[in-house]
């Protein structure tokens, strides 16, 4: 769209187009039955038709490109190029002629000449060109301001404007949702879905993680010695199609000890999103950085550092609780071992485990057996504070799978 100041007659002509690749041909293809009156004509036609493609005539697709019609659909994350040209329509020379462009959006005002300085002088019939380059970065509308100042031959100076205003759209809906495990990891579902109405070739869909965490993707399925994409050989997204890609963010090894900072942290990274779209144009999105709601340990966090998958029936085994004082003071605790219905502790309940400092944490090997098969849940332990008098009770701390030696019984 364009918006012009009032008219006024000019030596020089301004003239702004965008500069898009062009697209593949598309036909109409008209088709009949052979014992129709036109018989095998509209076939023969379109198998001479040099646009076609030989053998798919009928497809819409043809094998030519044409230049675009339109100005088309600019989407953020893009790059707008446009060419603009100042043309010396008069029959004298111009002189000091400056053109400038500026790109003005909801936010900020951008400059985006190649070059601020004048041209000397510009004869007739001649003109001065230039091609600008911006990554659109806001959604919204864009409004391209063009300038031009000059000096006839007589020493008056003169100055005019244009503006051209376009809409950047949104080319992507990424939602995400996050998943905190009973270790320190946290896994990311990202949802993305293509809201254009032409397939996209998604290049890289990759997380960068914030600085206390390392990440993994999970986006590939082991094949060989190289891993292959979940979504296959062909990574096309069609209009409206979605997508959802996981991840698995752990601690770096300096922050896992730290659960009070591990807590905190609901900073975890930002999606970098990079795609290509008709013949190649590229286009970025990066994300804001993600955030997700802090879990909520308590006081003290009571997780398994070791249980084994199977243990035999009415036979100790043993695991390995990890205790750690999440709060900001010290703990003097005492450990209680309560037997459910199925679960026996072995060992003594109620002895101290000691003062344990704010941050800190202690490993404490466990021995326990089952009276009941199947797959039962390990419950029972009560931690208290002898310093506040607060008890903290523990259930479905985790499951294991006991069976008979005796029998063959799967859980």
């Amino acid at each position: 769209m364009e918006v012009n100041q009032a008219k006024q007659e000019h030596l020089l002509a301004l003239k702004v187009m965008r500069l898009t690749k062009p697209t593949l041909f598309t036909n109409l293809p008209v088709t009949c039955e052979d014992r129709d009156l036109p018989g095998d004509l509209f076939g023969q036609l379109m198998r001479e038709d040099p646009s076609t493609i030989k053998e798919a005539e009928t497809l819409m697709l043809g094998e030519m490109l044409t230049l675009p019609q339109n100005f088309g659909n600019i989407f953020l994350g893009e790059t707008f190029s446009s060419y603009i040209s100042v043309h010396n329509d008069s029959n004298q020379v111009v002189k000091d002629i400056l053109v400038k462009a500026d790109l003005q959006t909801s936010s900020q005002r951008l400059n985006l000449s190649a070059s601020n300085s004048a041209v000397g002088e510009l004869k007739p019939e001649c003109c001065i060109d230039d091609v600008i380059h911006h990554e659109v970065k806001e959604i919204g509308t864009h409004i391209l301001v063009c300038a031009v100042s000059y000096t006839t031959q007589y020493g008056e100076k003169l100055y005019f404007r244009k503006f051209f205003k376009f809409q950047v759209l949104k080319p992507l809906d990424v939602k995400t949702k996050f998943y905190n495990a009973e270790t320190d990891e946290v896994f990311l579902e990202a949802q993305i879905q293509n809201i254009t109405t032409s397939p996209m070739f998604m290049e890289k869909v990759s997380l960068e993680p914030s600085m206390m965490y390392n990440v993994t993707e999970l986006n590939t399925v082991a094949s060989g010695e190289l891993g292959e994409s979940t979504f296959g050989k062909m990574s096309y997204l069609q209009p409206m199609d979605t997508r959802q890609y996981l991840y698995c963010l752990k601690p770096k090894p300096e922050y896992a000890e730290k659960a009070g900072v591990i807590k905190g942290v609901t900073v975890i990274g930002k999606l970098d999103i990079v795609w290509k779209t008709n013949l190649g144009e590229r286009g970025r999105l990066q994300t804001s950085q993600l955030q997700r709601m802090a879990p909520g340990y308590g006081d003290i966090r009571l997780s398994l550092e070791m249980i084994p998958d199977t243990v035999n029936l009415e036979e100790p085994f043993e695991i390995i609780c990890k205790i750690t004082n999440c709060s900001e003071r010290t703990m003097d605790l005492v450990l209680e071992m309560c037997n459910t219905r199925s679960i026996h502790w072995c060992g003594v309940s109620g002895r101290q485990l000691g003062k344990l400092s704010p941050g800190a944490f202690l490993s404490l090997p466990l021995t326990l057996l089952s009276s009941v098969q199947g797959l039962q849940s390990i419950s029972g332990l009560r931690l208290t504070d002898t310093f506040l008098k607060r008890t903290y009770e523990y259930d479905d701390i985790a499951q294991v799978c006991v069976v008979c030696p005796f029998t063959s019984h799967e859980c």
